[in-house]
């Protein structure tokens, strides 16, 4: 494939935002990943496609690694922990509490978490895990 990494990124990132699933973009952004495995932001993606396509233990591991590659990115955090409660592990308070964290040091954060949250419970709103992680971060 000829385009960039930047561009499949971008172009897959603004297919999401149109409202293409992760029957379709799951195969892009596993591309983007063994294309340029240190990029934590597409991992980041990948776990959050594979969390919508009800593939936790994909979600996990993809997950891993983009918290190995970037620990501070909230979202990562929050695949991952999600990841954590579908497939039953324990450790996830951890996160949270990081999450929290960084949240609480970077009000500029929230929103973006916000509408991350909101944009998984329109594409699966009977999200249990995602539904346990938002009242952790913001009822507790």
């Amino acid at each position: 494939m000829t385009e960039s990494v930047a561009t499949l990124f971008d172009t897959g990132i603004e297919r999401y935002k149109a409202g293409e699933g992760p029957e379709t973009l799951l195969p892009v952004f596993k591309e983007i990943c063994a294309r340029s495995p240190k990029t934590g932001a597409a991992w980041t993606c990948l776990s959050w496609l594979y969390l919508l396509d009800n593939q936790p233990e994909r979600a996990y591991k993809a997950a891993q690694k983009a918290v190995k590659l970037n620990p501070q990115d909230p979202q990562a955090r929050i695949n991952l922990a999600t990841a954590m409660l579908e497939t039953k592990q324990t450790g996830v308070r951890q996160h949270i509490d990081l999450v929290r964290q960084m949240l609480f040091l970077d009000a500029e954060l929230r929103p973006d978490i916000e509408e991350s949250l909101k944009d998984g419970f329109s594409r699966k709103p009977d999200w249990d895990s995602l539904n346990r992680i938002k009242t952790w971060l913001f009822d507790a």
